[in-house]
């Protein structure tokens, strides 16, 4: 008989439940289920609904039960970072979560330098410095004066929250914990002086669990509304999307940098410790947690630029998938416009073909006009961001990174992940397209004792998924562009 795992890849545009089965031979997946994650705009601010995310977890759960007629050995939730819900003593959600592109964050990095400096922040945490990170989010509340912190009985960071819904049980998993900029991966706990320092109430935050832990199992008012047993087990695997993303790279004794491509792009590469040098501090490097190691890393924009452009179109009635707007792309002759996709302005735009038309026009470039005009400026600029990080990245470890491995739902975009290989010249190898639901299946299967290390899942991997290669080209075009995309960065 084949086991049965249920992965829940909660991200920033949609959720899914993937169900993966695994004949003793190879893993296969299906979507059960899947439903839009839009943040709501409540007044002046932006929020996620999680009564309904959660509502459709346990909508997935029913159907996945149903399907496989109750065979299923346990499930797992992974989440994007930094964000959080905050919970009363007795254990009652105070408020929906603000979204990390919620604008009251804006300017309280450069309050929280004038408490503790910005090295010293790094060198307790390893974290890049951007304002969604929890650490700015929750002084943001205590710059408003938030009475909510004040009654607050549990951090609970997202994947947390719908496994303590799931089970009752409050932990916070390692990975995730990472992202926060309050974990300290030397004390590999929460940076107990930090909270202190910047007067955040240490006793909200939760036991840090290692990835690959059983945490409990489903509550039984809950196994009873959605008609499912009551003995199957709820597992943290690596809960942090990335991690789960990038874990199951089936490249051995390859130096390589890997792209987990999506609403945002995490450019990085696998260290056995933190790198907290002064050079990974001036280029804005971060330490993110992995299973058995850390991902040195940079987030930078990704297809984000592309889903806001899109979201534009349809309110205009323009309603396109993304694979017609990728055959527009390719009809399409580029204007060699370009953009910083980590420019402030596309973080929370209300309309992004407007504010790329206005960034090229304020540095004196050919405007797009036409829809492809707009996709090719977008992706040709992510591309030359990653060869500016990689090449970054490749200075602060003193090492060649030949090969790119590529995961992510944004490698169904071919025509990006040629771009890639173009403009950093360099093989890139791609796959597979829900790397991230994989990773938490191998988590589960690890937790299990399916799999006996990483390095079998690996393998696994490899035999189970097609990976396809896209070889780079020298060109004076993409080395022209990139000279312009350094100088657009004030790059010289």
């Amino acid at each position: 008989m084949s086991l049965a795992l249920l992965a829940f890849d909660l991200g920033a545009e949609s959720g899914r439940a993937i169900l993966g089965r695994f004949n003793g031979e190879r893993i296969t997946l299906e979507e059960i289920y899947r439903f839009p994650n839009e943040p709501v705009l409540l007044y002046k601010s932006i929020h996620w609904d999680v009564l309904r995310i959660f509502h459709e977890i346990k909508r997935s759960l029913g159907i996945a039960y149903s399907n496989c007629k109750g065979a299923i050995s346990s499930l797992g939730i992974d989440t994007w970072g930094v964000d959080f819900c905050l919970l009363d003593k007795k254990d009652n959600i105070l408020y929906n979560p603000y979204h990390y592109r919620d604008r009251r964050t804006e300017g309280i990095m450069e309050e929280a330098f004038k408490t503790l400096s910005k090295r010293e922040i790094f060198k307790r945490t390893g974290i890049q410095f951007i304002r969604i990170n929890t650490l700015y989010q929750l002084l943001a509340m205590k710059k408003e004066n938030s009475a909510v912190l004040n009654i607050t009985g549990a951090l609970l960071m997202m994947p947390d929250l719908f496994n303590f819904l799931l089970t009752g049980e409050k932990f916070t998993e390692f990975t995730m914990a990472t992202t926060t900029q309050l974990y300290n991966p030397f004390k590999m706990d929460w940076d107990r002086e930090l909270l202190s320092i910047f007067d955040l109430p240490v006793e909200i935050f939760q036991e840090i669990i290692p990835p690959c832990t059983v945490i409990g199992k489903v509550y039984p008012r809950v196994a009873q509304e959605i008609d499912i047993g009551e003995e199957l087990q709820v597992i943290a695997p690596l809960t942090h999307d990335t991690a789960s993303a990038v874990a199951i790279v089936p490249l051995k004794n390859i130096n390589y940098a890997f792209i987990s491509s999506g609403t945002w792009s995490v450019v990085g590469t696998k260290v056995s410790q933190p790198v907290v040098d002064d050079l990974a501090l001036e280029l804005n490097f971060s330490n993110s947690g992995g299973l058995n190691d850390f991902l040195f890393l940079k987030n930078t924009m990704g297809l984000w630029l592309l889903q806001e452009c899109r979201r534009s179109w349809e309110k205009k009635g323009e309603h396109l998938d993304y694979n017609q707007l990728i055959e527009i792309a390719q009809e399409s002759r580029s204007l060699g416009s370009l953009i910083d996709p980590d420019d402030e302005r596309f973080l929370s735009p209300r309309d992004m073909p407007l504010e790329i038309q206005r960034y090229c026009q304020e540095t004196g470039q050919l405007i797009p006009q036409t829809k492809g005009e707009m996709i090719l400026c977008i992706l040709e600029s992510i591309a030359l961001r990653y060869r500016n990080l990689i090449e970054e990245l490749e200075k602060i470890i003193n090492k060649k990174l030949p090969v790119i491995y590529m995961v992510g739902g944004g490698v169904r975009n071919k025509l990006l992940n040629q771009f890639t290989a173009n403009a950093t010249k360099r093989m890139v190898i791609t796959g597979p397209t829900e790397a991230t639901a994989v990773g938490n299946i191998i988590s589960q299967m690890i937790t299990l004792r399916e799999l006996s290390s990483l390095e079998e899942a690996q393998e696994l991997i490899g035999s189970s998924f097609h990976l396809q290669e896209y070889k780079g080209f020298s060109s004076e075009y993409w080395d022209d562009l990139y000279e312009k995309f350094l100088k657009l960065r004030g790059i010289e």
